[in-house]
């Protein structure tokens, strides 16, 4: 028996489950249960030790997603015990709980039932780079006193009202970088500057580029096979045929169920019937790289996009076998030393799984003007300070449409903002078609304009139990202002 199958037969037994949400049903087993709390769980914990939050501000605005945990929680039916101590929350409901432990550098782990202890041993992770207040933008924080006389500040002064206009978006930061200087930048709802706020699946933009990376040290290619052990040493399995630029596209074929999108059949293939693979890494204590490299083709290679866990944690699996197989290098501070120290971010938390593995399609915490600082990376193809820290026809390659999708709007682990004859796939109208970005739940964007220099930055806290309904609208407003105080000719509704 695989390691992988023993962990979950531990967690679910041998009993069909429901789905896993974070809304238990009567019904729900207590291994089940059990996975409805641990992501509270985690995400309190982050809140509280990586995010450094108002614990009731963090409770409200990123643990509690719908009323009907609100109502849960004020009525004491979920309850959360947080010990200082050792740095753990724990979550629980009807005599069922998890937990979830802060382990420094790599945030907060879901722990197993038995144990509080990961099954690596945690790094610290520190940056070779000088104060930022005494070191100027984008290298450091000192930003310049005088800015450019160009830009309709007026404008950006509107955007920002109606970006942050109803409390109810929970917006956390604007940050707007243009020609390479910062010239806006605004954080509401409890979040500040320094704030390593909850960036979601922004992250898979994070996973290319360590990708992009290796591919710029000459470790890996684009077009070549993944070379996943257990696909390619296995006689005839057609996962072999699985390229790296198809995983980036999600376009792999793996049979990887998700709540929306997957027929009630596709969720009877799932690993564990009925239940979503799409968000087990977020859930359950288990490798995430094991467990997306175990799922069997469902179509073939480059043929079907879709929005899917699997192909970002198996880009992970490769970023960490070549750090430690070829460059015989520790993983976990790898990419400070390769990618983050090299474009002024001194602190980036990546979170992992139990196993030490990055799951950057979701945990992972960057301040506003670090994703900022990514952003400008691949305004600037590639090219930071004089080196080219990753290919300058990679980062054409991410925002070119990837042709499994039904329509334009994804790349290469990048959404597309590019348009067909036929007017198909131009997402947000406000902007211009070349823009490309990263997104993660919640509302959280980095924002890549080449056709205007521009780099824009949006985030808020995940969503509590009530949303303003007209937050998109306000928002795509907002961006079309952004890029009119740049450009009067800019039509920005």
């Amino acid at each position: 028996m695989s390691r992988l199958r023993h962990i979950f037969l531990l967690l679910f037994g041998t009993s069909i489950l429901i789905s896993c949400q974070d809304q238990p049903s009567q019904e729900t087993s207590p291994a089940v249960l059990r996975l409805t709390l641990s992501g509270p769980a985690k995400r309190f914990c982050s809140g509280i030790w990586v995010s450094e939050r108002e614990r009731e501000e963090a409770l409200y605005n990123s643990v509690l997603w719908n009323e009907q945990l609100v109502s849960d929680y004020e009525a004491g039916r979920l309850s959360f015990k947080v010990e200082e101590s050792r740095r753990v929350v724990t979550a629980s409901r009807e005599g069922v709980s998890a937990s979830a432990r802060f382990f420094g550098d790599q945030g907060c782990v879901i722990l197993r039932p038995e144990t509080d202890k990961p099954m690596f041993v945690p790094r610290e992770v520190s940056s070779s780079l000088p104060n930022p207040e005494s070191t100027f933008w984008p290298m450091g924080d000192k930003v310049p006193e005088v800015l450019p006389s160009e830009i309709d500040f007026d404008l950006l002064d509107e955007a920002e009202n109606v970006l942050f206009s109803n409390s109810l978006d929970r917006r956390a930061a604007l940050v707007v970088v243009h020609k390479g200087q910062i010239v806006k930048e605004s954080y509401s709802s409890g979040a500040h500057a320094d704030m390593q706020l909850e960036s979601w699946s922004m992250g898979k933009s994070m996973t290319a580029t360590l990708i992009g990376r290796l591919i710029q040290m000459g470790h890996l290619e684009l077009w070549q096979r993944a070379p996943v052990p257990r696909w390619q040493n296995t006689l005839d399995d057609p996962r072999g045929e699985i390229r790296i630029a198809d995983l980036l596209r999600m376009s792999s074929g793996l049979r990887f169920s998700r709540e929306s999108g997957s027929t009630p059949e596709q969720k009877e293939a799932s690993y564990i019937q009925g239940q979503d693979d799409h968000r087990m890494g977020y859930v359950a204590p288990i490798d995430v790289f094991q467990f997306s490299t175990s799922r069997e083709l469902e179509h073939p290679p480059n043929s079907v996009g879709r929005y899917r866990n699997s192909d970002p944690w198996t880009l992970g699996l490769l970023v960490r076998r070549t750090v430690e197989n070829v460059l015989k290098e520790e993983y976990l501070t790898w990419p400070q030393r390769e990618l983050f120290d090299k474009i002024g971010i001194r602190r980036f938390v990546a979170e992992t799984d139990i196993y030490g593995n990055f799951i950057l399609t979701g945990y992972n915490f960057g301040t506003a003007r670090d994703w900022a600082r990514f952003g400008q990376l691949y305004l600037q193809e590639g090219m930071w300070e004089g080196e080219q820290v990753i290919p300058k026809d990679f980062v054409e390659f991410v925002q070119t449409p990837a042709p499994g999708w039904p329509e334009p709007i994804y790349g290469g682990l990048f959404w597309l903002n590019t348009a067909d004859q036929s007017g198909r796939g131009q997402r947000i109208p406000t902007l211009p078609t070349d823009t490309y970005n990263a997104a993660g739940a919640g509302d959280q964007y980095t924002y890549i304009i080449p056709s205007h220099d521009l780099v824009i930055v949006v985030m808020s806290h995940r969503g509590g139990a009530s949303l303003s309904p007209d937050r998109r609208t306000r928002e795509h407003k907002a961006l079309g202002l952004i890029v009119k105080s740049v450009n009067p000719e800019w039509a920005s509704d």
